[in-house]
């Protein structure tokens, strides 16, 4: 059922653990299917920070993904997670699709690299680690340092410790 399923969208390496983790259990405790979706089926490697943690198993490559299929979008941060999926064309196109759709896409810390590659942040307000900031600046967007954004569809947060409240206004988006 599309209608349940949410989409968790990373690269094969350099997910912050935490971002991925807490917000796939919020969607499956509410009763929703994450689903994980990468550049290319295997595995992928979370995080810690910079300390390697568990692997994920991918459940489908974004590029055999329909945004049809899918009631909203995550996508969890971390440094190099975000910087590698921006240069995927498929992953950029997937998030650019999902972002005129309509329905809500949830991004956190790092993640809104990938937006900006997307070109879908401008006249956005928004969040993100704070580093970020200029970046999307620069492409069109309005940064504040909130724990969590909302602008039409687009959910943003900054940072683990605004996991609680990103997962909340996720849920939310989603009735």
């Amino acid at each position: 059922m599309p209608d349940r399923k949410i989409a968790f969208l990373v690269a094969a390496e350099g997910i912050e653990r935490v971002e991925l983790t807490e917000p796939w259990k919020a969607v499956a405790d509410a009763g929703y299917e994450p689903v994980l979706l990468s550049p290319e089926k295997g595995e992928v490697q979370t995080f810690n920070h910079l300390t390697a943690a568990e692997k994920a198993t991918v459940d489908q490559a974004v590029g055999d993904a329909s945004v049809d299929d899918f009631a909203a979008l995550v996508l969890p941060g971390g440094v190099a997670n975000p910087d590698a999926l921006r240069t995927d064309a498929k992953a950029v196109a997937f998030v650019k699709s999902f972002m005129d759709s309509g329905k809500p896409v949830a991004a956190i810390c790092h993640a809104p690299w990938t937006l900006v590659e997307a070109d879908v942040v401008r006249g956005k307000r928004m969040t993100s680690w704070p580093s970020l900031q200029t970046d999307l600046r620069n492409a069109g967007a309005e940064w504040v340092d909130e724990t969590v954004v909302t602008d039409g569809n687009l959910i943003t947060s900054r940072k683990p410790d605004d996991l609680p409240a990103f997962s909340k206004t996720l849920l939310g988006a989603l009735g």
